[in-house]
């Protein structure tokens, strides 16, 4: 599994011209399940994106979370982090798991990060063209895998 995030001040997720979700202040996860990837890897994630100190405190130092800031998560399925650029310059996507159990896992770890974690998320549209609009703040993105 891997998710790229993002601190953002508002981020906006549109499918055909409609806007499907939007957030304020917080993240936008980009997750992506890989091929034979457990489904106990499932709370490790929720738990780092609701608890990461990637949010300025008062003195300018990253030791808030989206939870310390009332922030919301804008959680996107992206199954194209699975892409390997290693031969050629078109990507191959078999590390990719199944769409089916990709799904069924995207939104199992929402739920987590939803009930378990209590922070307010937002999805995207598994297997859909979409279109994000975001302003990152800093810009801050990190890379978590496991």
């Amino acid at each position: 599994m891997k998710a790229v995030i993002q601190v953002v001040s508002q981020a906006e997720l549109k499918v055909d011209g409609q806007v499907v979700s939007s957030i304020g202040k917080g993240l936008v996860v980009f997750f992506c399940v890989e091929r034979d990837d457990e489904e106990s890897k499932l709370p490790y994630f929720a738990k780092k994106v609701a608890n990461l100190r990637i949010f300025e405190d008062e003195n300018g130092k990253t030791n808030l979370s989206v939870k310390d800031v009332g922030g919301e998560v804008l959680f996107v399925s992206q199954f194209t982090l699975a892409g390997d650029c290693e031969k050629g310059n078109r990507p191959s996507f078999s590390g990719a798991e199944l769409p089916e159990r990709a799904e069924k896992m995207y939104l199992q770890c929402a739920e987590m990060i939803k009930n378990v974690e209590n922070v307010p998320i937002k999805l995207g549209v598994f297997g859909g063209d979409m279109k994000i609009t975001q302003t990152n703040d800093g810009p801050f993105t990190v890379i978590v895998e496991k």
